[in-house]
């Protein structure tokens, strides 16, 4: 680690950065503060979090000139409240930096206040684009002794629609300023945004923490009649415990799911014309593991929340990035390790190409692995419905009791249980399914008895 005190910083900055604790530098602070404080151009791809304001809140106060009250920095945003995130930063730091005045302009509140305090000229400005491109208009916002130019979070405020607002403030700014542009993603409109506005920049980019980079996405060519064959070799090469499987339309779904079942797999098929129970039911299932596969519309798959799900294969390409990493944003979680593949057509290259654009790194191609004859993966766990719940001051505890008293059943045969208003699932290891449902058919649960039913192909 490299520590900011051997940076060649004034002592006020040195003393602000003791009194916030801050004494080791992030790796996106030890790779660009010596090329911003050199005054380079920088363009830099670094998470929230990674501590890029402090890096460029050093930068534009060690070039500030605290004797002349002129606006001498500025820093767009994409919103309020990372403006507002990013002028406290500012203030910590220029604690010790005597008459500093820093000022946050932000759309959402009347102008006037903000045309008042521009009266006397701050040192700093942070603030919105659409915000800042209105004072600019009416003449308000000076930007003629503009020494540095920040871009915090440029890709957001492009996802947000500011690029032609953008240009224009940056227009109005000394063609002679200090360029610095830092984004979580660097796809194709955020570089040409570089090279338009930077001049010679350090590129830089942070790679995540080996704990954070939990998804490995491998995107394959194929034709569209190879598809459900190359579906099934990854399944049986990888043989996940639970892969969720993403079509775009209603039909594949039914489609995919049923040439999946023929072929033995343990499958639900998961799409917008399922009632409100029949949903209910295939979500409890692939939850507790009684299927191991799920294929899912993007539609239905909203609220979709699988702890621990290892797998998302793409048989259909999203129709946009945002979709694509929706999906694949299901596994890896909790820093858990997850794979996503992705079956591309030909024909759907430019959806790919978008793709790529928006993570900001070349995608990775794999080779399909070849056909598999061995036997798809059981489901550990098959499921049985008690039509009674909550209301009917069913637990959890009445249903293990049941089945490992009379039953005889071990405790760790008795899986996930899932209470609802009106009825009860509980997931049982496959071997102990039968007589399991046998015991609460034959018995009673608190003393009554209630209509129990095997659900899927178990009967």
């Amino acid at each position: 680690m490299t520590e900011f005190s051997t940076l060649a910083l004034t002592d006020p900055l040195q003393r602000g950065l003791k009194e916030v604790s801050y004494a080791e530098m992030t790796p996106v602070q030890a790779s660009s503060l010596p090329a911003i404080l050199a005054g380079r151009d920088v363009v830099a791809q670094a998470r929230t979090g990674s501590g890029k304001t402090a890096a460029f809140a050093l930068g534009l106060l060690a070039a500030l000139d605290a004797a002349s009250v002129k606006l001498q920095g500025l820093v767009l945003c994409p919103t309020r409240e990372l403006a507002d995130q990013v002028s406290r930063e500012i203030r910590r730091l220029a604690r010790f930096i005597p008459n500093i005045k820093v000022l946050t302009l932000c759309g959402g509140v009347p102008l006037r206040p903000h045309l008042a305090s521009l009266s006397h000229e701050p040192h700093i400005v942070v603030g919105t684009p659409g915000r800042i491109l209105e004072l600019i208009q009416k003449e308000a916002l000076p930007l003629k002794a503009i020494k540095v130019l920040v871009l915090d979070e440029a890709d957001r405020m492009l996802d947000m629609g500011f690029a032609d607002d953008l240009r224009s403030i940056v227009e109005a700014t000394p063609s002679q300023r200090q360029t610095l542009l830092f984004s979580a993603t660097i796809p194709q409109s955020i570089r040409e945004i570089s090279r338009d506005l930077q001049r010679d920049p350090l590129d830089i980019t942070v790679p995540d923490e080996p704990h954070e980079t939990t998804i490995e996405q491998t995107f394959f060519e194929v034709e569209e009649q190879q598809k459900l064959a190359a579906l099934e070799a990854l399944l049986l090469q990888h043989r996940p415990e639970s892969a969720v499987v993403f079509c775009n339309t209603r039909q594949d779904v039914r489609a995919v799911a049923e040439a999946l079942h023929a072929r033995g797999f343990a499958v639900l098929a998961l799409h917008g014309e399922l009632d409100q129970r029949e949903r209910e039911e295939m979500l409890v299932r692939f939850a507790n593991r009684s299927c191991t596969v799920l294929v899912a519309s993007d539609v239905a798959a909203r609220g979709l929340d699988i702890t621990g799900l290892p797998m998302v294969v793409n048989f259909d390409i999203a129709a946009d990035a945002d979709t694509h990493l929706h999906r694949i944003g299901r596994t890896g979680r909790a820093g858990r390790r997850g794979i996503a593949f992705s079956l591309c057509l030909p024909r759907e290259s430019n959806r790919a190409n978008r793709i790529e654009d928006r993570l900001g790194e070349p995608l990775q191609w794999g080779k399909l692995p070849s056909p598999s004859d061995s036997a798809p993966l059981l489901a550990p766990f098959v499921t049985i419905a008690v039509d009674a719940g909550r209301q009917d001051k069913l637990r959890p505890g009445d249903l293990l009791g049941a089945l490992t008293g009379d039953a005889g059943l071990s405790a760790t045969a008795v899986g996930k249980i899932d209470v609802f208003p009106t009825r009860t699932y509980v997931a049982i290891a496959r071997e102990w399914h039968d007589k399991a449902l046998r015991r609460l058919r034959t018995g009673k649960i608190k003393g009554r008895t209630f209509r129990i039913r095997g659900i899927g192909s178990q009967e």
